[in-house]
This record gives structure tokens, C-alpha cells and sequence, in this order.
């Protein structure tokens, strides 16, 4: 067993063999926090898209794409976060983990200047009830994330990037949602689109 938020026995073991444990035990204590900081804040909160990963209950793991306009990602709480979850194809990967195996890690890469990337472990819940529901243009339930271990990750291998436009797909207040071309050929199996907040194109 170990006490450490951020290692278990098999990262022990391979920072042994490779004598990395004083560097890994340094790194938790000077940069691994529970607690959002005003810089986390900043990086999530005008992020336009992360990862997640969660996985099921015999530990096949899932690594999901998340976008959106900036501000949908909103630091809620001192160390919870939360997300839209929009309408997709129906299958439910990620939240369907979340629902038997609620451990999750999120990775936030920042476009700026200097890059940046933070990783966040934590345990998720998501609700078709939340009060966040009625102010979120597209979500079909919202994913809250109580953060275990918030911790940035060396950016070297971060390329420069740029975002060139914001896809046409993503929910924004004021406008229709767009589906894409590749259910057209689903259309007898397609799901509903559940009833969404659409806001006002005048809201901040």
C-alpha cells in the first residue's frame, strides 16, 4: 500500500527500477495540490476542448475527446469541475463508465504562448437534473468532477497551435443544432435528441 495521492504500488515499482523515486516524491510534494489554483482556473475555464479517460468495472479504460465554445468546462468549487455532456452517437462510453467506475482522469492542454498542461484525477457523478442545466446551451446531463489530484505535467512535447475556428457543430447560444452527415445513414436506429437549454443569443 502507499500513502501518496498521485502513486500506487505499480508506479512504485518502476520508479525503483529506473530510480526516479526521489524525483516523483519531490514532483507530488511541490506541484500535486487538491485545491484549484487561479492559474488551473484560468486554463480550464477558456479551454475549448480536453480528454477523458475513465473505464469499466474490470479496468478496460476509454479515452474520450471533449469540445466545446470556452467556458463550458467551469470550475464549480474549490476542487469540482464540471462539463456538458452533449448528444453524440448513443453509446455512452465514457458516461456509461463513470456510471459503474466513477475514477476519471482529465487532461487540459493549453493554446497559448507557452504551453501548457494540467492533469486532473478524480471521481465523476453526472445528473439529467442538475441546476447547471438551465444555463448550458446543448447538454443533455452535466458531469461534475471532484478532483483527487491536480497536477501540471512538463509541456515540452507540447506543439504551438492555433485555433483557426470553432466547430460548427459546437452549441452556442442563439442557434439550431447541426447534425452531422453520418447519422443520415442511421436514421431508422437514430435516438432522439433530448430537449436541450438553447439560451439567448443576447446572454453573456
Amino acid at each position: 500500500m502507499t500513502d501518496s495521492i498521485m502513486y500506487h504500488e505499480g508506479n512504485r515499482r518502476m520508479q525503483d527500477v529506473f530510480g526516479s523515486r526521489p524525483m516523483a516524491d519531490r514532483l507530488e510534494d511541490k506541484q500535486t495540490r487538491t485545491a484549484f489554483n487561479d492559474a488551473d482556473r484560468e486554463l480550464i475555464e477558456n479551454a475549448i476542448y480536453f480528454f477523458i479517460a475513465t473505464a469499466d468495472t474490470e479496468g478496460h479504460p476509454d479515452c474520450s475527446y471533449k469540445g466545446g465554445a470556452p467556458g463550458f468546462v467551469r470550475v464549480v468549487g474549490p476542487d469540482e469541475l464540471a462539463f456538458p455532456d452533449y448528444d453524440g452517437n448513443g453509446m455512452f462510453k465514457s458516461i456509461g463508465n463513470m456510471l459503474v467506475n466513477p475514477n476519471v482522469g482529465l487532461l487540459f492542454i493549453g493554446l497559448h504562448e507557452k504551453p501548457l498542461r494540467l492533469r486532473i484525477n478524480g471521481v465523476a457523478s453526472f445528473s439529467r437534473e442538475d441546476s447547471l442545466m438551465s444555463s448550458t446551451v446543448g447538454a443533455q446531463l452535466i458531469v461534475r468532477v471532484k478532483a483527487r489530484a491536480i497536477f501540471p505535467n512538463c509541456p515540452r512535447n507540447v506543439h504551438k497551435m492555433q485555433l483557426i475556428k470553432l466547430s460548427k457543430y459546437v452549441p452556442l447560444p442563439g442557434s439550431e443544432p447541426l447534425e452531422p452527415k453520418w447519422k443520415d445513414q442511421f436514421k431508422d436506429v437514430r435516438h432522439p435528441r433530448q430537449p436541450t437549454f438553447k439560451g439567448d443569443a443576447n446572454e453573456g
